[in-house]
């Protein structure tokens, strides 16, 4: 499907075009998509269920890890529907309007993700390195203070990009080369001059991405002095144990989101890849988190045994 571009006055809808260069594939590259979608949605589903279900796990870190799930869960939801529409049927136009509030869905629930990973790396630091304190330190009031924090910061830095946008009203093209409403996609389409919103872009990147991932990163060096400073191998295989799902997600989420941040800016990426690796960035972890949890964490892989268990017999 070709688009012709035009200039556009406060445009009342636009098209985005899925992938470029493998329009003739995009039906088949749904698919997968759909796929790690389908797990995404499976996996953190089970995991808000279970988690409130079991008494075991009523602890903040699997109180975070429900709040990581639920958020992930809204980062599906938000990217996959419009998506796998463009792919699938070539729904191709939207709302500006609506592009603006999926835009900044996708990147609240993103900064999001990243200050819970943050919380429970904060969670891993005090179990391991002040056990004695853990619970006096991390009660429910400090839980929903984190999370309300999180969200409050991410809602006011996140909230001004869409306004800012709103502002610019000349646009030299409505066709938004993606799959979805992405930032600095639709930032490309001004007629004006965007310094303003590409330096904020980036100041928001930083603010949040960047800082959270400094703390997370300073974090995991003191609990890996602690643990290695344990006079038994047992107790340090134990509390690194303890810590493996985390470094897992960590690293999977910032080094993904950084690649596409850096690529979209600086490099030279051919946009068919760029914008593969940004969907995938976005979706593959709220695949990848309940799995990496759930076999790492006795009490869930119990209770998903146990539903199993007895949806078995109650077909029987």
């Amino acid at each position: 499907m070709e688009f012709t571009n035009i200039s556009y006055m406060n445009p009342k809808t636009v098209i985005l075009i899925g992938i470029p260069g493998l329009e003739h594939v995009q039906f088949w590259i749904g698919f997968p998509f759909f796929c790690v979608c389908l797990v995404a949605l499976l996996g953190n589903i089970f995991l808000l269920i279970i988690i409130p279900a079991e008494r075991s796990l009523h602890q903040p870190m699997y109180i975070l890890l429900a709040v990581l799930a639920a958020t992930d869960l809204g980062l599906c939801v938000a990217i996959a529907p419009k998506m796998l529409a463009i792919f699938w049927f070539e729904s191709c136009s939207m709302a500006f309007d609506a592009c603006l509030v999926q835009l900044f869905f996708i990147h609240a629930l993103q900064g999001m993700e990243s200050g819970i990973l943050l919380a429970m790396a904060f969670d891993r630091y005090v179990a391991i390195c002040d056990p004695l304190r853990y619970r006096s330190i991390l009660t429910p009031f400090i839980l929903v203070w984190m999370v309300l924090v999180v969200a409050i910061r991410t809602t006011v830095l996140i909230g001004i990009l869409p306004i800012l946008l709103k502002q610019l009203q000349l646009f030299h093209s409505v066709v938004i080369v993606h799959a979805y409403c992405e930032h600095m996609a639709v930032v490309k389409l001004a007629a004006r001059d965007v310094h303003i919103n590409k330096s904020y872009g980036l100041f928001v990147a930083f603010a949040i991405l960047g800082f959270d991932m400094i703390l997370v990163f300073t974090s995991y060096i003191l609990i890996f002095q602690a643990v290695f400073n344990l006079p038994q191998k047992e107790a340090r295989l134990k509390a690194f144990n303890t810590c493996s799902a985390h470094i897992f997600v960590f690293l999977e989420f910032y080094i993904l989101a950084f690649f596409s941040f850096f690529s979209h800016r600086f490099g030279h990426v051919l946009p068919y890849a760029h914008i593969l690796l940004s969907t995938i960035y976005l979706l593959l972890p709220p695949a990848l988190n309940p799995i990496v949890y759930g076999l790492n964490t006795k009490e869930i892989r119990r209770q998903v045994t146990q539903i199993f268990i007895l949806k078995f017999h109650t077909q029987k």
